[in-house]
């Protein structure tokens, strides 16, 4: 049994205890163990035979018994019996986005729904805006969210960046320590850094091909493996990626990179144009019409070179403009994570983080940073650990009392909240009090539900705000999970250009937000933007990793990047 197979068992058990009514914490044990998990190199299935399973990390006997039961029966007992409580058609309706399990514990209690199927029936007969603190606008989003749920494609799911990556560089550098290797590298979509990845791709070259395939078949990532040959293999880790491992030969390298880096649109396009200069491009070399000959290249540059343009940075590989700038000289210094000198929004254990001021100024110096925003939440978050106007005041007096004992030398601490945007555009603290801070980063977190007009207007109102320097994570989406809001997002763009308010590119993987075609037009449009990570712990500094990515796709350069510079309201 896979990872990802146990994984996604005990996130059921986890929704089942919800539609149970079962404590919160129990819930999120389960749900933190599944996330744990899913993303556990080793297989977890040998690690609960073994008796190893509870040196993960929130993983203990009760976890363990379960996980035991589920490998070797197949089934959950607990699972089993709250099944036969349930309906299971109340799990699918779980999945509906904005609908809680007191909502469909509610749906099924009052109104006998068990199925998507009498869910739409009730919600089309309008049934549902009959129950108390629901109404029809709650109606409406269900039944787009059950058009959303019956649209979705069936198979193997995208995976976020962070949930692919890691598996493609371990077995990249698996392959690189092999001696049977000259070189290797990662391709795809993992390789161009785009937000979800279907799969790994990995480009290697070797005299001994076979046996190289051979051996990358053994990586205690890979749980399942097809036949080993002279161009290479397909895999399936532990958690569930499947892997295609490549092998040619090292004159040819250049060319099977570059084809399987893709995209799919960059090399059509390329194909395109070189057909009209009479040339074939494919992974086994560009053939010339004219002479009859198909010219080998060991790198991508001299694949680039051959066809007349300069090197193409593989984030930039999308068919939106890269190969028109390359044979102009126009394409862009990409900005780079050395050139990042501060990091503007993080949390601390005065709201949802998990370490203190303390923990997350010497973490922010230690990755070399003159300045950190300490933006915790605002008094109306909602979401529990909110921030009072008396506290942050207080916040607002240890910082400075911070940056004093530093002397002027070490990491500068900046005052900032991360204010929340109400439902008219307004923000949660008096002016008086904003003005006392250093930093003002607003974003929605309640009340997604109105209209594109009125999440315009009400984001339109927090940017014109001349208190608010930036706005945090612009559209709301979480991928794989929440759709953006419904935003005219050239309308805001607009907005945000005329009173020279900052975007967010929000680093945490499950949203890096803006996203590469919005950044991009807000650079074409003159706003700034900051590269975020929105840590709540020392460890997620690292997602800075992916904002660097998102904007890279974006062409973003260091001067379009606020954060490149010096802190610059001082």
């Amino acid at each position: 049994m896979s990872n990802a197979e146990i994984a996604a068992a005990l996130e059921e058990l986890a929704v089942l205890y919800q539609l149970d009514g079962a404590d919160r914490y129990r819930v999120l044990a389960y749900v933190n163990a599944a996330r744990t998990i899913r993303n556990e190199g080793r297989s977890v299935e040998d690690m609960a035979t073994e008796g190893t399973v509870t040196d993960l990390p929130g993983v203990g006997k009760t976890l363990e018994e379960k996980i035991l039961a589920l490998v070797e029966t197949g089934e959950i007992p607990a699972a089993a019996k709250l099944k036969q409580k349930l309906p299971p058609g109340l799990i699918e309706i779980n999945r509906i986005a904005g609908l809680g399990p007191k909502t469909v514990r509610r749906l099924h209690d009052e109104l006998g729904i068990s199925t998507p199927d009498d869910l739409r029936t009730a919600a089309e007969n309008q049934e549902v805006q009959k129950l108390k603190g629901l109404g029809a606008k709650v109606e409406q989003k269900i039944l787009e969210g059950l058009d959303r749920l019956e649209a979705e494609p069936q198979g193997p799911q995208r995976k976020r960046l962070n949930e692919i990556l890691p598996v493609a560089e371990e077995l990249v550098e698996a392959l690189r320590s092999n001696p049977a290797c000259e070189k290797a590298e990662i391709a795809g979509s993992a390789r161009r850094l785009a937000d979800t990845c279907h799969d790994v791709d990995l480009i290697a070259t070797s005299d001994s091909p076979k046996q190289l395939a051979e051996d990358i078949s053994s990586q205690r990532l890979v749980g399942k493996s097809g036949n080993p040959n002279e161009t290479g293999i397909k895999l399936s880790t532990h958690s569930g990626v499947d892997v295609d491992v490549r092998i040619v030969s090292p004159d040819a390298f250049g060319n099977l990179l570059q084809h399987f880096t893709g995209s799919a649109a960059h090399n059509e396009k390329l194909r395109e144009v070189a057909v009209k200069e009479r040339l074939h491009v494919s992974e086994n070399g560009i053939l010339d019409d004219e002479t009859g000959q198909t010219t080998r290249c060991a790198t991508e540059a001299e694949v680039y070179e051959r066809l007349g343009y300069e090197y193409i940075e593989p984030e930039l590989r999308e068919n939106r403009g890269e190969l028109e700038a390359a044979r102009n000289g126009a394409l862009p210094d990409l900005v780079e994570r050395s050139q990042i000198k501060g990091d503007l929004h993080c949390h601390t254990t005065l709201s949802d983080g998990q370490n203190s001021l303390q923990d997350m100024a010497t973490a922010a110096e230690r990755l070399g940073y003159e300045y950190l925003a300490i933006t915790d939440h605002s008094a109306s978050h909602g979401f529990g650990n909110d921030v009072t106007p008396d506290r942050l005041c207080q916040r607002i007096e240890e910082i400075a009392e911070f940056n004093q004992t530093q002397g002027g030398e070490g990491i500068r601490l900046l005052s900032g909240s991360e204010v929340n945007i109400g439902t008219d555009g307004e923000l949660d603290y008096e002016d008086d009090l904003l003005e006392a801070l250093d930093w003002v980063i607003a974003s929605i977190h309640t009340s997604f539900t109105n209209d594109e007009e009125g999440m315009t207007s009400r984001l339109v109102t927090a940017i014109e705000n001349p208190l608010v320097d930036c706005i945090g994570h612009p559209t709301g989406r979480l991928l794989g999970k929440r759709e953006p809001y419904p935003l005219d997002i050239e309308k805001v763009i607009a907005a945000a250009a005329a009173s020279q308010t900052l975007f967010e590119i929000n680093g945490n993987p499950q949203r890096r937000d803006l996203s590469d075609i919005h950044a991009r037009l807000a650079k074409d449009e003159g706003v700034k933007l900051v590269l975020n990570t929105d840590a709540h712990s020392t460890a997620s500094f690292d997602y800075m990793d992916y904002a660097i990515a998102t904007a890279r796709r974006a062409w973003l350069e260091p001067g379009d990047v606020i954060n490149t510079g010096s802190w610059w309201k001082i």
